[in-house]
């Protein structure tokens, strides 16, 4: 019994010493990230014994046994990389030049104005996330109007509300999918960003928009247009697809 005990309160020193260690380690403020929706709705789906069971949150294409599916045009492209036995040499500071060309000329077009002007430029950038918050660092250090606000639609993908916090821009929300007739509350939209003060950063999405996959028509998109040249604001776009 007096073994047992002592072993007892051995643990409980050992637990004891664990915690105070905790409480003055430098890591000791240090807070989790918050849970993605999307990501989580993934996890769930994994865990789900259905054999029925369809996920339909994440922009990925799946075969009939759920496999992500990968296109033919990217077995291609992976092909072709092999063949040519592409070098691994360190890029460029923005980005590897063609690459970026190209899909500059993807997102504009090759007719553009902006293109055959010179009026567009562009940095490659590690996923859908570092682009974020990469375009936003830029924003926070350039754009000329200091203390400018950013608007994100609401709701919207999570991370276009906790970077621009991350780099020193309040983050607010504008009105846009209407729960009761799961469309475009486009009057709400129109209202808050006109009621925004002028020169604001407000990020739409082009097309699909995430999660709610509304998007505005080409009427709507006029309006839209008119408004933000209207109020001076300045449009950042997320072209996820």
């Amino acid at each position: 019994m007096l073994s047992k005990a002592i072993s007892s309160h051995f643990k409980n020193v050992q637990g004891f010493n664990r915690v105070a260690a905790y409480q003055f380690s430098t890591w000791s403020t240090l807070q989790a990230a918050p849970p993605d929706p999307i990501l989580g709705l993934n996890e769930a789906f994994k865990k789900d014994n259905n054999p029925k069971k369809v996920l339909l949150g994440m922009g990925v294409y799946r075969d009939d046994n759920n496999k992500p599916y990968i296109l033919n045009c990217i077995r291609k492209a992976e092909q072709v990389i092999f063949e040519k036995k592409m070098d691994h040499e360190y890029a460029g500071i923005q980005g590897i030049d063609s690459y970026i060309k190209n899909a500059l000329t993807l997102a504009y077009g090759a007719d553009s104005s902006v293109m055959k002007d010179g009026r567009v430029a562009g940095a490659q950038s590690l996923s859908g996330t570092g682009s974020l918050r990469l375009g936003f660092e830029f924003l926070s250090q350039f754009y000329p109007v200091k203390g400018a606000e950013v608007y994100v639609p609401n709701p919207t993908w999570p991370v276009h509300k906790t970077i621009p916090d991350r780099v020193g821009m309040k983050c607010n929300t504008y009105r846009y999918f209407d729960q009761k007739t799961k469309g475009l509350d486009f009057t709400g939209l129109l209202e808050d960003l006109d009621k925004a003060k002028n020169e604001s950063i407000v990020l739409l999405h082009v097309c699909a928009h995430n999660p709610t996959g509304v998007d505005p028509n080409q009427e709507q998109w006029k309006k839209i247009l008119e408004l933000v040249k209207r109020k001076q604001h300045f449009v950042v776009f997320d072209s996820a697809y």
